[in-house]
């Protein structure tokens, strides 16, 4: 087959319009052009009056066509190329297994891809959740929402799916995928019910509650290879011998003999992290972000973004992305926009207040919403006050976070209200009476206070300056983005791990042997779609190293193709 990109026509071309513009870019006859696919089918905005639709297709010729012969005609034009294979092949698929089975600790998008790979290559892995079944742990969390009762075991961070599971569901990622794996992703969440238009359109999202359905099904695909899912299976210790993994320990005392674990952690599982640090597993200090939730009504941005076009079925709720650099230094950013969503309650420890954002696959809640969130380093958050460039203590950033959080929670007033104010307000660094037109989504409720008090603020004084002079400089990108009655809800603290835990290229701890940490609560993912792909990667590096293949980090790219393929 032949690809073409960046092929270009308008936003309300005529359905039978494509075809013709095949033909004329490849300068083929009708007769000779068997079939087209659209791999992907993105939009260019950029002038709302004259928006765009982009296409990447794939074009089969007629038969006695010669492929070559055409894409001779094209040498040197990029954007026709040969259509290169996205499919995925599989390191080893290892018949009656019967060795050491690999432990996944973790059952978020990372560790769900991780042990989906393992048991589709025959290796029977056994993962450890420490949350609830999606549909318990759904109860859960509505349990906060609703009646102001936290489990710190079953909530937004912890449980089958993850931090993902109640999200916008972004399928979506910046990361480099030479190998396509990206495309893994997808094609098992459509064949675990996922709408097949996740496979072609350029910024896709399932929502919450597609995804509770498909993780079931992936789940029972994972147990009909052989694998085994034990929730409420808290791992709270980890046994190492003579610098490797020989196993791990539960919260009821069991051990687990292994010599190969999967950390996916999520980013808040504050208390594991502990306990690898005190077993000497390295980690270091990394950057994050803090912030507020901004909520704004979705017409708004709708009309910013697309003008007339606003509504257009293909275009779906706009979104947006905003950097801003303050005169303080520091980076102002938008995070994890959810269209037509709501803000949530996303904290999993008692007396804390964490705000996130969900979207449903619909995308039709009043209100957009997203991150407003502003970057630190280690150095921002050490607590030994040292300046001496001395590395930070890894844990650091965790108690930051605590500190926030539980202001929060206390400037909210109790019963993980969260505290808020109108953009018009903060800029003025005033005190909001009443809500106006934007109504916070967020649950149990929003208390409006003071957000910069001097010594009781709810963010650190250099991250609310640079806010403060963010918000009209968005508008500028985003008419109305600081209208008077748009609201900031806080606190977010949770935009990615404040740590990460060291590995080498063969995806291994660089000082535990058999121990792989992965995805994002190690710091080596951010989202669903990049969380899957490292989950792959890292199992087929374990697979490697159990079966005693080559380097992984070779066999990517290279070996990749022995296997068969999906």
């Amino acid at each position: 087959m032949i690809r073409i990109t960046e092929l270009r026509l308008p936003l309300n071309h005529a359905e039978d319009a494509l075809r013709p513009a095949v033909l004329a870019r490849l300068k083929l006859a009708d007769t000779e052009l068997a079939g087209i696919h659209v791999f992907r089918r993105g939009y260019d905005a950029r002038k709302k009056s004259d928006i765009q639709l982009v296409y990447t297709l794939d074009c089969t010729l007629a038969d006695g066509l010669d492929e070559v012969a055409v894409l001779a005609r094209f040498a040197g034009d990029h954007q026709i190329r040969p259509t290169p294979d996205t499919g995925y092949h599989f390191l080893a698929q290892v018949g009656d297994y019967g060795g050491p089975r690999p432990v996944v600790v973790g059952f978020g998008p990372c560790g769900l891809f991780a042990a989906l790979i393992l048991a589709q290559m025959g290796l029977r892995p056994i993962v450890l959740e420490r949350g609830k079944s999606v549909r318990e742990r759904t109860q859960d969390t509505w349990g906060l929402w609703r009646e102001h009762r936290l489990n710190p075991e079953s909530n937004v961070q912890f449980g089958e799916g993850g931090a993902g599971t109640f999200s916008d569901g972004k399928l979506y990622s910046q990361i480099s995928d030479p190998r396509h794996l990206t495309r893994k992703v997808l094609t098992e969440f459509v064949k675990a019910g996922a709408p097949e238009e996740i496979l072609f359109v350029s910024k896709p999202h399932i929502g919450t509650f597609r995804l509770v359905s498909m993780i079931i099904k992936m789940r029972a695909d994972i147990e009909a290879l052989g694998g085994e899912i034990r929730f409420q299976q808290k791992m709270t210790d980890l046994l190492i011998e003579d610098g490797a993994v020989r196993g791990v320990q539960l919260e009821s005392g069991e051990q687990i003999s292994t010599s190969h674990v999967v950390i996916a952690l999520g980013h808040s599982a504050r208390d594991t992290f502990q306990m690898l640090h005190a077993r000497g597993v390295q980690m270091e200090a990394k950057p994050f972000s803090i912030g507020y939730r901004i909520e704004h009504p979705q017409s708004l941005v709708d009309a910013a973004r697309f003008g007339a076009n606003a509504g257009n079925p293909i275009l779906g709720a706009a979104d947006y992305k905003l950097v801003h650099h303050a005169k303080n230094g520091r980076s102002v950013y938008s995070f994890c926009m959810c269209p037509g969503g709501t803000v949530v309650a996303a904290t999993s420890e008692p007396e804390r207040v964490v705000t996130n954002g969900m979207s449903q696959y619909s995308r039709n809640e009043r209100n957009a919403n997203a991150g407003i969130v502003v970057g630190l380093t280690p150095e921002d958050y050490r607590q030994d006050g040292r300046r001496d460039g001395s590395p930070v203590n890894p844990l650091d950033g965790m108690a930051f976070q605590r500190i926030w959080e539980s202001r929060a929670y206390e400037l909210g007033g109790g019963g993980y209200l969260a505290p808020g104010s109108l953009v018009g307000d903060f800029i003025k660094r005033q005190v909001s009476q009443e809500f106006g037109d934007v109504q916070p989504s967020y649950k149990p409720g929003v208390t409006l206070t003071n957000l910069q008090q001097k010594d009781r603020g709810s963010l650190p004084r250099y991250c609310l300056d640079a806010i403060r002079e963010a918000l009209p400089a968005f508008a500028r990108q985003i008419r109305g983005f600081d209208r008077p009655d748009a609201v900031l809800t806080g606190v977010e603290t949770r935009t990615s791990s404040p740590l990460r835990i060291n590995r080498g290229r063969d995806y291994q701890s660089v000082n535990v042997r058999g121990l792989f940490p992965a995805g994002e609560g190690a710091g080596y993912a951010g989202g669903i779609m990049s969380a899957g792909v490292d989950g792959i990667e890292v199992a087929e590096a374990l697979a490697a190293d159990l079966l005693g293949m080559p380097d992984a980090a070779v066999l990517q790219g290279k070996g990749a193709k022995a296997g068969g393929q999906v």
